[in-house]
């Protein structure tokens, strides 16, 4: 190598060296990260490429060799007994495969030839490392991971999380427990509500409410905002020794430690590539927050054979997944309107990479949203996509309030960007489009009729919704029920056999329930629990159409101002041609089962948490609410069942301190039978 390029690879690695430095110092201390995982992996992998190929170029402080940022906060600085290591990254199959043929080539060199490995594969949960120390079964000291070699004492604040056994019987001498603090989406999403009502800023994700509160002063605070923990590996021990990770991870679960269900022992490579594959599809349907899969070798001695290289052990590495958030830089500030005539923003953005797909366009849900997180045309703004959730802005980036050049605050437009309708301020806090007919909101209209709260007609869109509007086919909820397989075969969105799925779909949605029909005709104040409460009370679409506007009021969950909302719209001559075209053409106009107070649940309140085998959410609360039963958000002394599923999340821990009986699918359909609605609970 000529001295001008090895001085330009020395220049490089000590920029990358400065770079990590800066941005691990804004992730790991701040919880105020600048830059996504992506991008940090990059160039931690860029700067470890070049100290493998050029030993000489790395330095003893190199991000490379320790984990995280220093500490240097007001907490007590705590020295760990054993390093808390970081993790090396694959993000593919191949990735994977080669790391498990690096772990052969060490051992073979270690006299250990053809090992045989199982490995545990446990998901990599998005919160805050923390180490747990028991001294004779006495929980003595929470603390941080810090640099890895030191953490920062929060024992207060993790006495205030009631998963963490505070005590435990049979304990060791001393046994330190590591794990993951975090905030659960539910959690973390009333949280920024209440922090949002009170004026104050809201947390960017899970991950920085979850530090902030751990590093909380006064564990008053650190109790108000609720944290979880998983627990996933044991640390240093004195008086007990464990000799493959999963029975370190039995041991922490049969001493009341929370230990992930969904952990899993495999035999071969092939099995992790596929349960990681799966657990990034399941992604979008956990209760929390995860960004990849953490894949370990399952046996203590290999373990220890293997070692570790810089900061990472080789006998465990991370499958990481596409980052859900990224920054990036907002051109414009557009608007919609609803399908009640509210304007609302939208993001048009410079293209970036996030969630495994390009977005152009985010969500910005309403004014007040927008006033509230106060992005502006040009400024850099933080982008989430999380699953299949829509992308939304969720605030400026970090150093934009620095700025003194930013574009003047986005205001709602004075006419309709649809119909050209001069705007109205309604009584609320948004701007609204008044013209009943306008394009935009009829088109929101139909596309919510057949959405999936709706008629929940399979293949219809609002792409196709978008093209059928465009082709003359469909100006009214009831002309989707008069197109042929000829008529959508003619449009470009639709082959022979979609065709004839739609028509078929379309034609089955004729018996969804009668409160289904009642929020699928978009009228304002009536959603799918309102519908629902609607068409238990009056059963038929001829008694609410009779109904006064005292009567409607007097609908659980409907005051007067909305049951007056109510009556005017349905007076309305042109929604009631529309609910008659749609009876003329057989769909359900009428309540099924039992009235109110009448059937084998009546009187019961149930919550549903978790996946069930065979019935989706909707379905169970329909056959529930049929049975005269009423299904309530959150578990409550009053609350009579829980059902649970896979993956159920904090309910199912409330109702078991609680102690609310718990079913499962099977258990749900003994209740809908009449066979337990009899019992006694907590008995």
């Amino acid at each position: 190598m000529s001295p001008g390029a090895a001085e330009d690879l020395a220049a490089r690695a000590a920029e990358l060296r400065r770079l990590l430095e800066y941005h691990g110092r804004r992730y790991y201390e701040l919880d105020d990260p600048e830059i996504g995982d992506d991008e940090y992996d990059a160039l931690i992998d860029e700067l470890r490429a070049i100290e493998r190929d050029h030993p000489e170029l790395q330095t003893p402080d190199s991000p490379t060799q320790k984990v995280g940022g220093a500490v240097v906060s007001e907490l007590t600085k705590v020295r760990h007994r054993r390093r808390m290591l970081s993790l090396a990254n694959a993000r593919s199959e191949a990735e994977l495969i080669a790391w498990v043929e690096r772990m052969r080539a060490h051992l073979a060199r270690e006299g250990i030839e053809d090992p045989q490995f199982d490995y545990v594969v446990e998901p990599k949960v998005d919160g805050l490392a923390m180490s747990l120390h028991y001294e004779d079964g006495v929980l003595v000291r929470g603390v941080t991971r810090g640099d890895g070699e030191t953490g920062e004492d929060v024992t207060h604040n993790i006495r205030t999380i009631e998963q963490i056994p505070k005590r435990i019987d049979g304990a060791p001498r001393w046994i330190e427990v590591r794990g993951e603090v975090y905030m659960s989406l539910a959690d973390f999403e009333a949280l920024n509500t209440r922090r949002a009502e009170a004026g104050r800023s809201t947390f960017m994700n899970p991950r920085n409410s979850a530090a902030g509160t751990i590093r909380q002063l006064d564990s008053r605070l650190a109790r108000e905002r609720p944290l979880s923990m998983w627990c996933y590996q044991v640390g240093e021990t004195e008086g007990i020794s464990f000799d493959s990770h999963h029975a370190a991870l039995d041991w922490l679960s049969e001493h009341g430690f929370p230990v992930n269900p969904d952990i899993a022992r495999l035999r071969t490579a092939e099995e992790v590539v596929a349960r990681c594959e799966g657990w990034q599809e399941r992604r979008a349907t956990l209760p929390f927050e995860i960004d990849g899969v953490v894949v370990k070798v399952d046996d203590a001695e290999l373990q220890r054979r293997l070692g570790v290289v810089g900061r990472d052990p080789r006998w465990a590495i991370a499958w990481k997944f596409p980052p859900t958030t990224a920054v990036t830089r907002l051109i414009d500030v557009m608007w919609n309107v609803g399908k009640f005539g509210t304007l609302h923003p939208f993001a048009q953005l410079e293209p970036v990479h996030v969630g495994g797909v390009t977005v152009k366009l985010a969500t910005l849900h309403n004014e007040e949203d927008l006033a509230r997180k106060d992005v502006r045309p040009g400024d850099d703004v933080i982008v989430l996509r999380a699953g299949d959730v829509i992308p939304q802005v969720i605030s400026p980036a970090p150093h934009v309030a620095e700025r003194r050049d930013r574009a003047p605050v986005p205001r709602p437009p004075v006419r309709c960007p649809i119909c050209d309708t001069p705007t109205v301020k309604g009584e609320g806090v948004f701007t609204k489009c008044p013209n009943r007919v306008c394009p935009g909101r009829r088109w929101q209209q139909l596309q919510s009729f057949v959405g999936r709260a709706g008629m929940d007609v399979d293949g219809i869109g609002e792409k196709q919704v978008s093209a059928l509007m465009e082709a003359g086919l469909v100006s009214r909820p009831g002309d989707f029920y008069r197109l042929t397989a000829d008529d959508l075969t003619r449009l470009e969105r639709f082959g022979e056999t979609s065709s004839a799925n739609a028509v078929a779909a379309i034609a089955a949605s004729k018996e969804r329930p009668f409160g289904r029909v009642l929020f699928a005709l978009s009228i304002e104040g009536v959603g799918t629990v309102t519908g629902r409460n609607l068409a238990q009370r009056f059963r038929t679409i001829d008694a609410l159409l009779d109904a006064s506007a005292e009567q409607i009021a007097g609908t659980p969950g409907i005051g007067p101002i909305v049951g007056e909302l109510i009556h005017e719209q349905l007076s309305d001559e042109r929604l009631r041609a529309v609910i008659d075209d749609l009876r003329a053409l057989g769909v359900r106009m009428e309540e099924e089962g039992p009235p109110p107070g009448e059937g084998p649940l009546a009187g019961k309140a149930i919550v549903l948490t978790g996946t069930l085998p065979t019935l989706t959410r909707e379905q169970a609360t329909e056959r529930i609410l049929a049975a005269g039963g009423h299904v309530t958000s959150s578990v409550s002394r009053r609350t009579d069942w829980v059902v649970a599923g896979e993956r159920a999340g904090t309910k199912l821990e409330k109702a078991e301190r609680l102690r609310v009986p718990v079913l499962d699918e099977e258990g749900l359909e003994a209740l809908l039978r009449g066979e337990l609605a009899s019992e006694e609970r907590n008995n």
